[in-house]
Parts: C-alpha cells; sequence; structure tokens
C-alpha cells in the first residue's frame, strides 16, 4: 500500500509540473501523467522531445511529465493509478513486484545499465586499481551500494581496498568536488551532465566494462490500466519509444526541449545528459531483436542479482509478472523516424 507521504509526494510532483508549465491546455486528449524515477535531469530529454515534437499528441495524448523520488516509489505510484505511466529502473520495479506491487515493464528505453563509479580528472583516479585506498561515497542501503561487492570483486578490488562512506544523494557531488572522498556510485547518466555543466572533467568506471549486464530503466505501466486499455497502452509505448529515437538521432533539438521545460538546467549538462542517455539505448540484444526488447533470460538475470544482493524475495516472481514486449513497434538502430510536430 502506498504511504501517505508518497501520496503527498506525488500531488506535489503534479503541482509542480503544472506551475512549471508542463501540463497541457484541455484539447480532447487524453491527459496522462508519467513519472520519472528522480528529480527532472538532462537524461529526461528524450521525453520532452517527445513532448515538443508532438508524437504523444498524434497518439491521444497530453502527456505531463513529473519528477520521481526514487525508482521503487515511481512503481509504487504506478501501480497505484495515482500517476498514468512511469520510467523506472527495472531492478527497483522488480522489487517493488517482489514486496506486492502489481506493475510490469512495457519497453527498455536503458537498454544496458548506468552504474558507474564516479570521480574527475584531478583526482588522479582513470582505472578500477586506482580506487585502492581510496573513499567512495553512496546512498546508505542503496541498490548500487548493496551490489558494490559485485563490481569491487569483478574488478579485483577487496573489501578493505575502498572504503565506502554513507551519504544523501544531493550531497554526493558537492562533497566529491570539495574532496570530502573521492568518487561516488552513481547513475553515469544523471551524475555525468552535473559534472559537465559545473565544468568538471568527468571519469566514469562503467560497472558495464567489467561485464556487469543488466537492464536498465524503462516504461512502466499498472497492470489493471495495461489489462482495462491495452491499446491505449500500446499507442503510449509506441509514442515514448518514437520519441526517444527521434531524440537520439536530433539530440541538439532534444536537449533545448529539456532547456525549454527545465528551467535550471544548462545547455552543457543538457547535451551532455541527452548524450549519455542516448548511449545507453542501444545493445547488442536491442539492436538486433529492436527498441525497447527484453527476454525472459535477461529478466531471470535480474531477478536473480535482486535477490541475491538486494535480499529481495524473487522465488515466487517469473519474467512473465515483470514485463511484456506486446505492446513494442519495430523500430531498429536505422529506422527513420518522422517527428508529428504539432
Amino acid at each position: 500500500m502506498i504511504s501517505r507521504a508518497l501520496h503527498g509526494a506525488v500531488g506535489l510532483a503534479v503541482a509542480t509540473a503544472l506551475l512549471t508549465g508542463c501540463s497541457a491546455a484541455s484539447s480532447g486528449r487524453e491527459q496522462v501523467t508519467f513519472m520519472m524515477d528522480v528529480a527532472l535531469l538532462p537524461k529526461h530529454a528524450l521525453f520532452y522531445a517527445a513532448v515538443d515534437q508532438g508524437f504523444y499528441r498524434a497518439a491521444g495524448f497530453d502527456v505531463m511529465i513529473v519528477p520521481g523520488s526514487g525508482s521503487k516509489n515511481t512503481a509504487l505510484a504506478v501501480a497505484s493509478g495515482r500517476v498514468s505511466f512511469g520510467f523506472a529502473d527495472f531492478g527497483q520495479t522488480a522489487l517493488a513486484r517482489s514486496q506486492g506491487a502489481k506493475v510490469k515493464q512495457l519497453g527498455l528505453v536503458q537498454a544496458r545499465t548506468a552504474y558507474a563509479t564516479i570521480t574527475t580528472s584531478d583526482t588522479g583516479i582513470r582505472r578500477w586499481p586506482d580506487l585502492k585506498g581510496k573513499k567512495v561515497a553512496t546512498e546508505a542501503g542503496g541498490a548500487m551500494a548493496a551490489m558494490f561487492p559485485l563490481a569491487r570483486e569483478r574488478a579485483g578490488l577487496k573489501e578493505s581496498d575502498v572504503q565506502l562512506i554513507a551519504a544523501s544523494g544531493p550531497a554526493k557531488i558537492p562533497g566529491l568536488l570539495s574532496g570530502q572522498w573521492d568518487a561516488t556510485l552513481a547513475f553515469y547518466n544523471s551524475d555525468q551532465p552535473v559534472l559537465v555543466s559545473l565544468g568538471y572533467t568527468p571519469v566514469m568506471l562503467k560497472w558495464s566494462d567489467l561485464g556487469i549486464s543488466m537492464y536498465g530503466n524503462g516504461i512502466i505501466a499498472g497492470d489493471e490500466a495495461i489489462a482495462g486499455d491495452p491499446d491505449r497502452v500500446r499507442r503510449f509505448v509506441t509514442a515514448t519509444l518514437r520519441g526517444v529515437k527521434w531524440a537520439c538521432d536530433h539530440q541538439d533539438q532534444a536537449g533545448r526541449s529539456l532547456l525549454g521545460h527545465v528551467r535550471l538546467m544548462n545547455q552543457k549538462a543538457a547535451q551532455a545528459g541527452v548524450a549519455s542517455a542516448c548511449d545507453l539505448v542501444w545493445s547488442e540484444e536491442t539492436r538486433a531483436r529492436g527498441l525497447g526488447v527484453m527476454t525472459d533470460a535477461g529478466v531471470r538475470h535480474v531477478l536473480d542479482l535482486t535477490g541475491r544482493y538486494l535480499k529481495a524475495d524473487t522465488g515466487g516472481v517469473r519474467p512473465a509478472d515483470l514485463y511484456t514486449d506486446e505492446f513494442l513497434a519495430p523500430i531498429g538502430p536505422a529506422t527513420v523516424i518522422d517527428a508529428p510536430h504539432n
């Protein structure tokens, strides 16, 4: 059950979107809320481009993009029906499902994990072995903290080689830049653009480079919404993924869309954010089978990691409970998408 605090957070997010111009005027189209995984960041430019270029309007929607407060909270809000659709990390969606949230992923936007150990060029850290004797900040109890032993072992480091420091999300980058710690655990498509915008050169030790492969963020909806109106779901998923493909083929315009909606962003952050978001869209699997595609084997792998490192009871969760590809339109790397505009 969703807590009163989460209900309040959702209401505040919607109010914020209304005040910042994310709501659409009454038009006869269905207005839907699309909740992000976290606070609005440059990586979300792909969805603002889909709004501005008319992909949602052509599908019969006026879309209000609202900030989130963590992927698991987004999954809970979607499962409850408080918001229409969400953008959430697959591992956190699986965790929410294992705890009773009736929510499912409908199409990958981040086909590869964005987990990374991030620092700046002036720390002298260039490779994983350089972390020996260093302090690394992360949110206590977070998924990356729980899974860091996997990355550390793959990198050939011992537990005593790296000191993990508990820090809140908003404190991680300021603490890095002030020298309180040497690196942070973060999604590189979130923190890298921030560092670029502040004039720093980020160094990203991507966990995927260690062979750690798992699905990232995608579009989610509640079971009731999926069963109640599958055509509506299909139209939303298709519009979103067509918009994502268009945005990655027109990255400068996607960055401008972000700047038009999120007032506190700057151009450097927008450009870096779009580039890093698009870097995650394609994997060997999606290049071969199409944008958004997932497989039972890939889902089982994430369930195994979630159970092993996050201590979730995933034994009773089946891949079919967690995802479906039935709403995907065929979109490949070479597919040319024309924007509907207004």
